[in-house]
This record gives C-alpha cells, structure tokens and sequence, in this order.
C-alpha cells in the first residue's frame, strides 16, 4: 500500500522559516517524480514545487528563491525548505507523486502551514 505522509507545517510568523518533509512508502520511490502542490480557502489547487527522477527541479514563480526542494531516495523522503515565509503562503500543503509528467498518481493527505503577518 503506497503512503505519503507530510510532515512539518506549523503557524510561523512572516519572515520565518519552514522545512517540510514528505515520507513515502510502498512505492520505488526513485522511479517517481515528486511534487509538493498548495491549496488555500477558496482557491485552487497551485504546484509549489517538482524534482524530477532526474533530480530537475521546477518552481512557481511565486516561491523562486525562497523555497528549494530536494529529495533522498535513500530515505525515500522529499523535502520543502521555505524562507522568508509571506502571508499568501499560508494553505494546506501536500504532496504527490508522478510517473507521468504532470498527472499525480499518488497524494498525501497535506500540511498546513499558516504565516501570520
């Protein structure tokens, strides 16, 4: 049974720093892109960051230079470190896995991180 569990959200004020953690299990992990995505109230559903099986990373514009994902395949974790955190950060964070390009096989079921002004 394949898990992906988030972990690390937390109520920081603005300016702040967060490292989320994703940890999968039941899956080859390596063979998987990985993608964290964001949900707020009342809006949709936004790709914060992707690291490739390939280890290419992608970002929204939103978060470059702020946030860096990585990931440990000998850990079967990818991680999230958000910097300099704004109020427009704050939603559910989650996680997901791909073997496609673009289309989720696999999700967790989120973080929530909330950045107070």
């Amino acid at each position: 049974q394949v898990q992906l569990v988030e972990s690390g959200g937390d109520l920081v004020q603005a300016g702040g720093s967060l490292r989320l953690s994703c940890a999968a299990s039941g899956m080859s992990f390596s063979i998987y892109d990985m993608t964290w995505y964001r949900q707020a109230p009342g809006r949709e559903r936004e790709l914060v960051a992707s690291i490739s099986r390939r280890l290419v990373t992608n970002y929204a514009r939103s978060v470059t230079g702020r946030f860096t994902i990585s990931r440990d395949n000998g850990k079967n974790t990818v991680s999230l470190e958000m910097k300099n955190l704004k109020p427009e950060d704050t939603a559910v964070y989650l996680c997901s896995a791909a073997l496609v390009p673009g289309a989720p096989k696999y999700w967790g079921q989120g973080t929530q991180v909330t950045v107070s002004s």
